[in-house]
């Protein structure tokens, strides 16, 4: 959902200026609350953890190369230089400033990123509203050949990813060159002066931060980094849905009404329900927030009264094509995990 241009007086402000606000809000009609995370975060290239729709706070990082699973590093030291997209087929080359960069007419995209490492429940995941330019009408100044089929970036501390190129031409996907994050300046952790914001598909094959170059070339001839260490050529997000209160092992009150609630998403489909379930009972439908698009998620919530008793607590998500989140349990590594979130509580 594209929206009105942004003044650009905050452009000029030093990177990092005012980092982007958090409002973590499980149910749909809970006043916002940001409390501490409770553990070491997996090291992810894609989400943002600071968001305008509800996600958990910290800085963000991007994968080193080194290892068999991304992991994190320091955002490198960086500085508005500018950017360049290639088509090596016909060895056209565009080139752009960053004043260039800022003179191009902007848009603003809510959109969820996930990690491809996010465990199934798992908090690698989050919300911002991001300011940038449409890659596709970059890659038309760069007049991609017939038998192109992927765009390699390149990041300023060597990370390549390599993303589909139609994906990235799609007229209804709100790719961008992002520069700003949350109506600020884009922090240096979420890749300054630009990255790259594609949503759905995982980030290690589309958010490469600290752009400095996108090539078009295909699938045949150039890997991204994480290809030849075995993870998923492509990496579409799946549908996928977690339980974010109760908490797992919390003690309720029987009797005493509990907001069971949490999130969905599959960015680029959307959800259009989500189902609950407690022990082997049947399966609920869900109250379901608003959502801005298709390419965020949607907060869910069902009341429960508890009776006296241990309780598993099961979720899984409907897509806005009726797919039906998968119970099959995989593991992250090498397109993503997948299977129902749950918790399990004790009613007293």
């Amino acid at each position: 959902m594209s929206r009105p241009q942004r003044s650009r007086s905050w452009w000029a402000r030093p990177p990092g200026w005012g980092r982007p606000r958090c409002r973590r809000s499980p149910l749909p009609d809970e006043p916002c609350a940001c409390p501490r995370r409770r553990r070491p975060h997996r090291p992810c290239r894609a989400a943002p953890r600071s968001t305008s729709t509800g996600s958990r706070r910290t800085s963000h990082r991007t994968p080193t190369s080194t290892g068999s699973t991304p992991r994190c590093a320091s955002p490198p030291s960086t500085r508005p230089t500018g950017a360049c997209a290639s088509t090596a087929p016909s060895r056209t080359r565009s080139r752009w400033t960053w004043d260039e960069l800022l003179a191009l007419p902007m848009e603003e995209h809510m959109a969820t990123l996930s990690c491809v490492s996010n465990e199934v429940g798992g908090d690698l995941i989050g919300n911002a509203l991001w300011l940038g330019y449409p890659i596709r009408e970059l890659l038309a100044r760069a007049k991609p050949t017939g038998d192109a089929d992927m765009v390699l970036s390149r990041s300023i501390d060597g990370f390549t990813a390599g993303t589909p190129l139609d994906v990235l031409q799609d007229e209804g996907t709100d790719a961008l060159l992002a520069i700003g994050m949350n109506g600020e300046p884009l922090p240096t952790e979420h890749g300054f002066p630009a990255r790259m914001v594609v949503p759905g598909l995982f980030g290690y094959v589309s958010a490469t931060k600290w752009v400095t170059e996108m090539e078009v070339t295909r699938f045949a001839d150039a890997q991204g980094y994480w290809t030849p260490r075995g993870w998923s050529e492509r990496g579409p997000v799946k549908l996928e849905s977690r339980i974010d209160t109760p908490r797992n092992g919390m003690t309720v009150t029987v009797g005493e009404q509990v907001s069971i609630a949490g999130v969905a998403w599959q960015p680029h489909t959307g959800v259009k329900a989500v189902q609950v379930r407690v022990g082997s009972g049947a399966w609920q439908q869900a109250e379901l927030a608003e959502s801005v698009s298709a390419d965020t998620w949607r907060q869910w919530v069902l009341r429960w009264t508890p009776t006296a008793g241990s309780h598993r607590i099961e979720v899984r998500a409907v897509s806005a094509d009726g797919e039906v989140q998968t119970s099959v349990e995989r593991p992250p590594a090498p397109n993503g995990a997948s299977g129902w979130a749950s918790v399990t509580v004790d009613a007293k």
